[in-house]
C-alpha cells in the first residue's frame, strides 16, 4: 500500500475516510495487516504528507491510532494526550490538519480502563497531573450513575468507562464550541467530527456517528 499524495487525499471525503479507519480497525482484529514499505513511504513523503485523518488519543501504550487502524506513514494526523481532552494548542494543531493539510476527520478516541479517567474518578492529586485531571472532571460529574459514592470510582470498571465515553463527548462539545474553523468546516460537509471508543481487550473500534 502506497503512500497518500495529494491526488489521492483530494479523493477522500469524510465518510470515506472512516470507512478507511473502520476497514483498517477489522484488519488490525484479525492480525491481518495492509502491504506496506515503509522505508518506502519513507521516500514517497520526504517533500510532502497527505494524512486523510486526524485522531486524538490517549498516550495509553497500549492505544497507537497507526496500529489500531492499521495506517502508515503519512496517512493520519495523531495527537496524543493523557485523557484524550483539548485544549487551545491541540484545537490549534486540528485546525491545521483539516484547514491547511486537508485532513477530511476527526476522530475523539477514548478508551476502556483510562488511567487518566480512573485519576479523575478518584480525585488524584499528584504534581502537574492534578491539572490534567481536572481537564477531565466535568465527564466524572456529568455521569449521574451510580450515585452511591462507593461505587464512582475507579474500582467500578463499568463507571470508568462510563466517564470515558462522556469524557469524549464533551470533548467534541468544546471543539465545537470553541474552533469556529472546524465547526465551519463541518457544517459546509468538508469534514466530520466524531467520537469512538477503543475496547483494550478486543482490540475493536466502537464509532459514534
Amino acid at each position: 500500500m502506497k503512500a497518500h499524495t495529494k491526488e489521492t487525499q483530494a479523493t477522500m471525503t469524510p465518510e470515506k475516510s472512516l470507512q478507511f479507519l473502520k476497514e483498517g480497525n477489522i484488519r488490525f482484529q484479525n492480525n491481518l495487516k495492509a502491504n506496506r514499505n515503509l522505508l518506502e513511504q519513507v521516500n514517497d513523503t520526504k517533500e510532502g504528507q497527505f494524512p486523510f485523518a486526524t485522531i486524538l488519543s490517549c498516550i495509553d501504550s497500549r492505544v497507537s491510532a497507526e496500529l489500531v487502524f492499521d495506517q502508515g506513514l503519512g496517512d493520519i494526523f495523531s495527537v496524543r494526550i493523557a485523557g484524550n481532552f483539548v485544549n487551545e494548542d491541540i484545537l490549534g494543531s486540528m485546525e491545521f490538519a483539516c484547514k491547511l493539510a486537508g485532513t477530511k476527520l476527526i476522530v475523539v478516541l477514548g478508551h476502556t480502563s483510562c488511567g487518566a479517567v480512573k485519576g479523575a474518578c478518584d480525585h488524584a492529586e499528584m504534581g502537574n497531573l492534578t491539572k490534567l485531571i481536572e481537564k477531565i472532571t466535568p465527564a466524572v460529574k456529568a455521569v449521574t450513575e451510580p450515585t452511591n459514592e462507593s461505587l464512582r470510582n475507579s474500582k467500578n470498571l463499568d463507571f470508568v468507562d462510563t466517564v470515558s465515553k462522556k469524557n469524549v463527548e464533551l470533548t467534541i462539545d468544546r471543539i465545537h464550541a470553541e474552533s469556529p474553523i472546524l465547526t465551519e468546516m463541518e457544517k459546509n460537509g468538508e469534514i466530520k467530527i466524531i467520537g469512538a471508543m477503543y475496547n483494550i481487550t478486543t482490540g475493536s473500534v466502537e464509532f459514534y456517528e
